[in-house]
């Protein structure tokens, strides 16, 4: 390898963290040449996990490390979400340890490249592709091994998770994932009910603070949130509430009902 290909390869190694993926049309943009990356496939300076994408030879990477290129390199909005950023951020303590499915959510427009889709990440990969939040709005960057990815934070993260309520996520663990979250900044939760554009998440997550007794709810200016009109059924054979205007699983309702004589 020549004097120029040698600092370029230094220069590449040094300047990026470990356990990352390196998409090939960011490293075009940065002046290394698909030939060139071939080249340092060849030389064992790299690894192939699909076409378009590249890891160190030997490195060690899991989806976050994809999901820092698919951030940093590649512009998009996907991210972890749900009750996979809350398990990220400890508020989720009595989800299992060993996690073996992912949720992420993504901006309609977004598109996951196909090396991202068809690597095995070692987890079941879920990505739900919405415009019902916009994409930038209410995320935190967390510290994974060598690098940061911007994850949902926890008032997003549980939108999110009624956004998957009832068809594909419990509402009575979305009630015990809320129970937990008593420190929520009020400013953050407003912008985040503001921007919504779903009624259904609007009004479960408004039930399900009321129905935790958060006092962060106090503070929460309703009459900015457009809370739609006319009843939601969120499941069949339920307790309707008027208060939202919703009807919610039996089990869900009853929950707490005699400590707090609803």
């Amino acid at each position: 390898m020549n004097t120029e290909r040698g600092h370029k390869i230094n220069q590449l190694l040094s300047s990026q963290p470990l356990g990352i993926v390196l998409a090939s049309s960011w490293l075009g943009e940065q002046g290394y040449s698909l030939d060139l990356q071939k080249q340092y496939r060849k030389s064992k300076w790299f690894d192939s996990i699909g076409t378009g994408a590249l890891i160190r030879h030997g490195d060690k990477v899991d989806y976050l490390g994809g999901i820092y290129a698919l951030q940093t390199q590649l512009g998009l909005a996907v991210h972890p979400a749900a009750k996979t950023a809350l398990s990220m951020q400890g508020k989720a303590q009595y989800l299992e340890l060993a996690t073996k499915s992912v949720q992420l959510f993504g901006g309609k427009e977004d598109n996951l490249p196909l090396w991202f889709k068809r690597w095995d990440w070692g987890v079941s990969v879920d990505c739900k592709l919405t415009s019902f939040l916009p994409p930038s709005l209410g995320l935190v960057e967390i510290e994974h091994k060598s690098f940061k990815v911007k994850v949902s934070s926890p008032a997003r993260a549980v939108m999110e998770c009624l956004y998957l309520a009832p068809k594909s996520q419990s509402l009575m663990e979305v009630y015990e994932l809320m129970e937990g979250l008593n420190n929520l900044r009020p400013a953050t939760v407003q912008t985040l009910l503001e921007a919504c554009t779903s009624v259904k998440v609007k009004r479960l997550f408004l039930y399900l603070a009321d129905k935790a007794g958060h006092e962060w709810l106090s503070y929460i200016n309703l009459t900015k949130v457009d809370l739609g009109s006319g009843k939601r059924a969120i499941v069949n054979d339920g307790v309707y509430v008027s208060k939202y205007q919703i009807t919610v699983p039996k089990a869900l309702y009853s929950v707490n009902r005699e400590a707090t004589h609803e």
